[in-house]
């Protein structure tokens, strides 16, 4: 029967373009849903297998309200950098370590733990918006080409550094760049009428994170490890055998400051120090996939022989599963304060936008059991904050201020009694040195006034240091009174002002560190050490622990 048929009522025939209607949107809404589903099918969201539908219902919410806002907001706004801004702040809601780090930013956060880069192998000082020359690279492009410590740079690529208000970040990129690419550096340098300008080559440089390893006498050595880098492992063995080589056959192990890195460099390097096949480090996770436990496996290189390991606050992760597995098996004495409580392990994820998620999927334990994550809550800033309130509660100058649950009490092999809940406590505390960390020695460290005077001192008397072998140097040599009250004058003039009872109460502190400094441009590095080693009181604590086998003995408790 036709629809306009005389025997359908009027309403009806009215009623049929509404319901053809009707039927193309439903279609249309058919078709619009069906290629919603296919996409969303593609989309790599995947929720949760034990909570799938909060986890969709979670992430429809975003989509749909960050879509109202790009669309209906008064104001244009930049909807990736707000994503950007959710993402971050719901991961500090998780856990202090589990972050985003964006494409753009990953080139940077990775330089951090690459053994080697692109570069003419430059380590400078910026002071008064001048950048000056520290040290070239033994061997590097930079040394090769002529460069010396103490020149100033005027430009680098033909534009302009002295006075351009440039980060060291920017600095330090104009100098990188692809090996076998060339550079134009423009130079000054004392004594000479005209800038000198020097074509550098770039080639591959080697980004060590074994700061010094020398013999401090005929059988102690020092070895300082920065970071767990790629490489690491591999410089800290060679610098080891070369020590053993020498004499060597005690050791101590700077890991102050040292805030981790790759987990196997760490465990590889504490293997060279456990004998057998004891445990190293073992980790707990939401599921069997994210438990590992690391063993000892190698026949090392040092695994008898006085071990003394230095660490502070700013020891961290990869460097406290070192400092917790050597003082459970008795194998170190541990010098220092308590170290950060980093113990949460971060898997590295590639997203697909060329960005990294780097999310907590288990927490460290030492290999008596104790975790080595100090606690924390979904106050961010209050766990940013800790090291300062450890230093408001007189922990980092007393050891009888630092409390432990005595719930968290676990037994090293020899039955000494160590505790958990954050972070490794060592065995023989130092207080930190309160001048160092003082308001203005920390300034003037900060500003590059110290590191400017004494390159500046280096340049006036090259001549007579080059006429000194290190040994009449360090013996000899001694920054006087005068000149500390010229330091004190140029650092006022850089707005770092204090009066005489504060330069006074530095000044052997200062004193130490410039000629520390002098030393480095004149001597090298492990001159530089050498001369530091006078005034730092760990290293001293460390030095006399490792040197007294009988107080090895009690505090190890065989």
């Amino acid at each position: 029967m036709s629809a306009t048929s005389p025997d359908v009522p009027e309403r009806a025939r009215l009623a049929a373009p509404r319901r053809l209607r009707g039927w193309l949107r439903q279609g249309a809404l058919l078709t619009l849903a069906m290629a919603c589903g296919v996409l969303v099918a593609n989309n790599p969201f995947r929720p949760s297998s034990e909570n799938p539908d909060a986890t969709a219902r979670g992430y429809l919410r975003f989509k749909e309200i960050l879509s109202y806002v790009d669309r209906d907001y008064a104001d244009s706004v930049d909807t990736e950098g707000l994503a950007d801004y959710a993402v971050v702040q719901m991961l500090e809601k998780l856990d202090p370590h589990s972050v985003y780090i964006p494409a753009r930013e990953r080139d940077k956060t990775d330089a951090f733990l690459q053994s080697d880069y692109d570069g003419v192998g430059l380590e400078f000082n910026l002071f008064r918006d001048t950048v000056t020359v520290v040290a070239p690279l033994s061997g590097g492009p930079a040394e090769q080409a002529g460069v010396q410590p103490g020149d100033q740079i005027l430009s680098i690529a033909g534009k302009r550094v002295s006075g351009a208000h440039l980060t060291t970040a920017r600095l330090t990129e104009l100098l990188r760049g692809p090996r076998g690419s060339s550079v134009a550096v423009e130079l000054r340098r004392r004594h000479l009428g005209q800038s000198l300008r020097l074509s550098i080559a770039r080639s591959r440089i080697t980004n060590s994170s074994i700061d010094a390893a020398y013999l401090v006498d005929d059988q102690t050595g020092y070895i300082k490890v920065s970071r767990f880098a790629s490489n690491t492992y591999d410089e800290f063995k060679a610098a080891l055998v070369d020590l053993r080589r020498q004499g060597l056959t005690r050791l101590v192990l700077d890991l102050r400051g040292n805030p981790g890195g790759y987990l196997d460099r760490a465990t590889r390097l504490a293997d060279e120090f456990i004998a057998g096949s004891r445990k190293i480090v073992y980790t707990d996770g939401k599921g069997e996939q994210y438990d590992s436990q690391t063993y000892a496996k190698v026949a090392g290189e040092f695994e008898e022989g006085a071990l003394v390991v230095l660490v502070d606050e700013g020891s961290a992760s990869a460097a406290e599963v070192v400092a917790g597995a050597l003082q459970d098996h008795d194998r170190a004495i541990l010098v220092g304060r308590r170290t950060f409580g980093k113990g949460l392990v971060q898997q590295p994820i590639a997203l697909s936008d060329g960005g990294e998620l780097r999310l907590t999927i288990a927490r460290y334990y030492t290999p008596a059991g104790r975790s080595i994550q100090k606690p924390y809550g979904a106050n961010y800033a209050e766990y940013s904050a800790d090291v300062a309130n450890r230093a408001a509660r007189g922990e980092l100058q007393s050891a009888d201020s630092v409390k432990f649950a005595k719930g968290l009490r676990f037994r090293t092999d020899h039955g000494r009694t160590v505790y958990g809940g954050g972070g490794i406590m060592p065995d023989v505390f130092v207080a930190r040195d309160s001048v160092a960390h003082s308001a203005y020695f920390t300034q003037l460290m900060s500003h590059g006034v110290a590191r400017a005077f004494a390159l500046n001192f280096y340049q006036a008397h090259k001549a007579e240091l080059e006429g000194l072998r290190f040994e009449q140097f360090n013996a000899t040599f001694r920054i006087s009174d005068t000149q500390l009250v010229s330091l004190a004058a140029q650092a006022a003039q850089d707005g770092v002002k204090a009066d005489a009872g504060t330069v006074r109460r530095c000044a052997a502190l200062l004193r130490n560190q410039l000629k520390a400094y002098i030393a480095r441009s004149a001597y090298g590095t492990v001159a530089y050490y050498t001369v530091l080693r006078e005034q730092d009181q760990e290293l001293q604590s460390a030095l006399h622990a490792v040197s007294d086998s009988s107080a090895q003995l009690a505090l190890l408790g065989k």
